[in-house]
């Protein structure tokens, strides 16, 4: 996140992005990004810390979420569309739960075409992603199954195309941490619309009004700074605001005064120092923050709930008689907000898996 300030989607026909952007430095990295990063994203990394781990672990978001990680998912699909090959990411991911004692994944790498092989060339921007979010998930959900699809580039075709094969493949819930801008190379709502998929989006560095995290069937995902005062924590608010998808038509489930656009960000969860394990761009163990921190994060607890096939987009946050089953993160956000709901953290960060 380099930016605080809202900013129009840029759109053509109501629905059509490109440029997509994966991590880049934010200004809470503390090392520069890695030489073949992209511009803008949703990560910022700090210098790696040797042989051991720090930041938060697993056990800190299950604790946090009041998550049933030991027990539930099996079966759940899970898949991350990222561009560009990470060659490292299975022995890095095995690295990481071995570290936490999270059992061998069940995990397959895919290319865009539904192969297990021919994979795209290797970026190490974009691999530090691909291993935050395949971590991520394992935090929330190990028991869960893991795809990865890598896309041959970062352009909006190949990332849509990416996206549908997700589907394809069985996946029924779908994280992207990526943003896209301009018009030249679509990604479009209806790579989105499959029915009875759950597919997540990171707010972006435009405050979360780009696309994917804009479209009305994807669940636009804020971030919160993580604390701990002995054993218990607690949650402020960490995101650059989200507000309003200029051109993008209102969803009849959302009734905010503030605009007549689709309104962002729909929830949230910790998007500060989280550890993670990257051999490929850097040496071993980082802390990373980020929207693209939060978003795989709770495209694990979709995986613990297992109700994908009854959600739709961000609007099941938006029925009142969850509110309960989510936390609202303290602070001032910057942005729009009313009752619990602020474009920033949208309704709030789980609480358990009762609004999922």
């Amino acid at each position: 996140m380099s930016s605080l300030s809202i900013r129009p989607a840029l759109v053509v026909a109501g629905v059509l992005f490109s440029a997509c952007q994966g991590p880049t430095t934010s200004s809470l990295a503390m090392s520069p990004s890695p030489p073949s990063a992209a511009q803008r994203g949703v990560i910022g990394i700090k210098p790696a810390m040797g042989p051991a781990a720090s930041g938060w672990a697993p056990a800190d978001l299950q604790a946090r979420y009041k998550l049933p990680s030991s027990t539930q998912g099996s079966g759940q699909i899970v898949a991350i569309v990222d561009a560009y090959d990470n060659p490292n990411v299975a022995s890095d991911l095995a690295a990481y739960r071995s570290n936490y004692g999270l059992g061998t994944a069940n995990f397959t790498k895919y290319n865009q075409h539904g192969q297990t092989g021919n994979y795209p060339q290797g970026d190490t921007g974009w691999g530090v992603q691909t291993d935050l979010d395949v971590e991520m998930v394992s935090a929330g959900c190990p028991l869960c199954t893991i795809y990865l699809i890598e896309a041959n580039s970062a352009g909006g075709n190949d990332l849509a195309a990416s996206v549908r094969e997700a589907v394809k493949l069985g996946a029924r819930i779908v994280n992207t941490s990526w943003e896209c801008i301009g018009s030249d190379t679509y990604v479009s709502k209806k790579d989105f619309g499959a029915p009875g998929v759950v597919y997540l989006a990171a707010a972006g560095s435009g405050g979360g009004v780009s696309a994917p995290s804009v479209f009305d069937t994807v669940v636009a995902v804020g971030g919160t700074t993580l604390s701990k005062n002995g054993s218990q924590y607690g949650e402020s608010i960490w995101s650059p605001p989200g507000g309003c998808a200029t051109g993008i038509k209102k969803p009849k489930w959302q009734h905010d005064g503030y605009c007549k656009y689709r309104l962002t960000n729909d929830m949230a969860a910790v998007a500060n120092d989280v550890a993670a394990y990257d051999s490929y761009g850097y040496d071993g163990w980082t802390k990373i923050s980020g929207t693209g921190v939060a978003s795989p994060l709770l495209a694990g607890v979709f995986g613990l709930a297992g109700n994908e096939s009854k959600q739709k987009g961000g609007r099941t946050f938006w029925l009142a008689h969850h509110h309960h089953d989510l936390y609202a993160p303290s602070g001032s956000c910057g942005g729009y907000g009313y009752g619990q709901y602020t474009t920033c953290t949208g309704w709030g960060s789980p609480n358990g898996i009762g609004a999922f």
